[in-house]
């Protein structure tokens, strides 16, 4: 990779597996090199599926490091794409209260035909965009 230009990783958080790119321009062309890829499949914690977001943070470490040791330590920007079905509960101080529920998890079941007879489909949409 050429030494000249900005650089940029961008990490793709996916429901089984997560990846980091790093990105630059090179003679006017988009060039991409996958510099880590890791498992995101969720954690069975007391009989519900939940995200182990605990390890994303260190595969994410991971892969800055590895970044580091390739590329040098100047990056200059980070993107992160991930899915928007999940959320986390934070106390007052900022800290993860537990770990997210999976979307996939079974308290989920039947949530969107219960969506659809209150709302519809097409008010949910108005509201979310989705």
């Amino acid at each position: 990779m050429a030494e000249k230009g900005l650089k940029h990783i961008a990490f793709d958080l996916g429901a089984e597996s997560g990846r980091a790119v790093v990105g630059w321009l090179e003679d006017g062309k988009l060039k991409m090199e996958e510099l880590h890829r890791f498992p995101t499949q969720g954690l069975l914690v007391r009989g519900t599926l939940r995200w182990n977001v605990y390890r994303f943070y260190e595969a994410i470490l991971e892969a800055l490091r590895k970044y580091a040791a390739q590329y040098g330590g100047h990056l200059d920007s980070i993107g992160v794409d991930t899915w928007g079905l999940d959320y986390g509960l934070l106390d007052d101080t900022g800290d993860l209260l537990e770990l997210p529920y999976h979307y996939r998890d079974a308290r989920t079941a039947g949530t969107d035909r219960l969506v659809d007879s209150r709302l519809g489909n097409r008010r949910v949409y108005e509201i979310t965009g989705i």
